[in-house]
């Protein structure tokens, strides 16, 4: 049998306790989930700027795209060296900038819907070689930013 109330049964050996508020799983979470809204809307902001800026022809490789994601790799390697080897950093810029900004910066969707624009448009080649390089271009950029980011601390600290 289930008790509808067990927070306030007691037993004969223990008091009846008054219930306390019951924590929200939006306790505490609700400055996080602000920091990573306004991070995403400047990371998007800024993806979008740079889409206007350098616009791509159809059937044509997505250069900005291809390059906003590496960079963006880039910079997140670079950016989780310095709030973990360096830098105690508040607990809300990991969140506004990591997961907000970058994350909002670069962009799979987008990467996404750009192969399949180039499959629709009969650009296999195109399509497949973009594919690939964003993927290995992405990796190559996060490992180099880390691996020279913590060779570059490791200098100073000598």
């Amino acid at each position: 049998m289930t008790v509808p109330h067990p927070e306030r049964v007691g037993t004969p050996d223990a008091p009846v306790r008054p219930s306390a508020r019951r924590a929200s799983s939006w306790d505490g979470q609700g400055p996080v989930v602000a920091m990573v809204a306004l991070g995403g809307a400047l990371g998007a902001t800024a993806r979008y700027g740079a889409a206007r800026l350098w616009p791509v022809e159809a059937g044509g490789f997505p250069w900005t795209t291809f390059w906003v994601n590496v960079v963006g790799c880039a910079v997140i390697g670079v950016f989780m060296v310095v709030i973990t080897d360096v830098w105690a950093a508040h607990r809300l810029v990991r969140p506004f900038f990591g997961t907000g900004v970058l994350g909002g910066f670069t962009t799979f969707s987008t990467y996404a819907v750009d192969i399949q624009r180039l499959l629709d448009g009969e650009h296999p080649a195109t399509a497949f070689g973009y594919l690939a390089a964003t993927l290995s271009a992405a990796l190559t950029a996060v490992w180099l930013a880390v691996t020279v980011t913590r060779r570059a601390l490791a200098g100073r600290r000598r």
